[in-house]
């Protein structure tokens, strides 16, 4: 049986870069990560290192990671859903897809980005026109559109719109689906009858075109709209449906991300502090929960 390919959201540090970005996956009991190559709030970025890139890629086949399996987070300031933003979109994205590249990673997952008033529409054509435009033949990057949870105008909530834009697309060979669990639970989807979840993705857009899966917990009820992450197995998603989505069949050769909650330092503080990732990669290999979690991740960086 293929191992499980698990990991997190890591830092990428100016100092480190991908070395320090792997080091931390491998903290974690981690054998796959999803980074973003600079702030995702701005356009401050550092320039690739090509010695450390190297010194991470030789730390990665040491421990048997993949790089293939690697994910890169397009920033949330691109949203090629709005007209105002449709040349600095093409044009950051497309930056944002050679640093992939020259980091080795072949995933970069994209919010599609919210419509701001246009409507779905228009916002779904001027999506696919920032695709078709970032995309060519020579990128070795798959573009990877992730499902939203239909917060305000966001686009992507349903895989009708998300099979809209891949039909658009000219080079579908370079084009793929992040699913989120809290963002599809939040957008209507139930997660309890994940056969039927898949069945219907499959239906509408095509297996083939699953690339990578976020997994979170939600703090909301189904078709909320909300989008706020909760730990793994202490939302309304529960760890034994989450486990069942980890772990089936269908979906096995598919990188799973962690972007579940820092822990804080106490009850009723907002100041978060501690990845929970360790912890979390440790019950979901065990497929076990843990009801001290929180206390464990406090008691263990103390």
């Amino acid at each position: 049986m293929r191992e499980l390919i698990i990991g997190s959201h890591v830092s990428f540090t100016k100092d480190e870069q991908l070395l320090g970005s792997v080091k931390e996956a491998l903290s974690y009991g981690a054998n796959t990560l999803m980074l973003y190559t600079g702030a995702p709030q701005n356009t401050n970025r550092v320039p690739i290192n090509k010695e450390l890139t190297l010194k991470a890629h030789q730390l990665m086949a040491e421990y048997n990671i993949d790089i293939d399996n690697l994910v890169v987070h397009a920033p949330y300031i691109i949203n090629p859903a709005n007209t105002d933003n449709l040349d600095f979109a093409i044009t950051f994205l497309k930056q944002e897809m050679s640093r992939t590249e020259e980091l080795g990673i072949s995933k970069i997952v994209l919010h599609p980005g919210s419509h701001v008033g246009l409507g779905s529409d228009k916002a779904i054509t001027n999506i696919i026109e920032v695709l078709n435009k970032v995309l060519n033949v020579d990128s070795k990057v798959t573009i990877c559109i992730e499902t939203m949870a239909g917060k305000g105008t966001e686009i992507g909530s349903r895989f009708e719109e998300i099979k809209q834009i891949i039909d658009g697309i000219k080079l579908k060979n370079k084009i793929g689906v992040c699913l989120d669990t809290c963002h599809i639970n939040d957008a209507g989807y139930d997660i309890t009858d994940f056969d039927k979840v898949l069945d219907e993705f499959d239906e509408l857009i095509g297996l083939e075109y699953l690339k990578c899966l976020h997994i979170n917990d939600s703090k909301n009820e189904i078709s909320a709209h909300k989008d706020r992450h909760e730990n793994f197995g202490f939302g309304t998603l529960g760890f034994d449906n989450l486990i069942n989505i980890i772990y089936h069949p269908k979906i096995k050769d598919i990188p799973k991300i962690l972007e579940t909650p820092y822990v804080t330092k106490e009850d009723n503080s907002k100041e978060r502090l501690y990845p929970p990732y360790k912890f979390e990669i440790e019950m979901i290999r065990e497929k076990v929960l843990n009801n001290n979690l929180i206390d464990d991740i406090r008691t263990y960086y103390k």
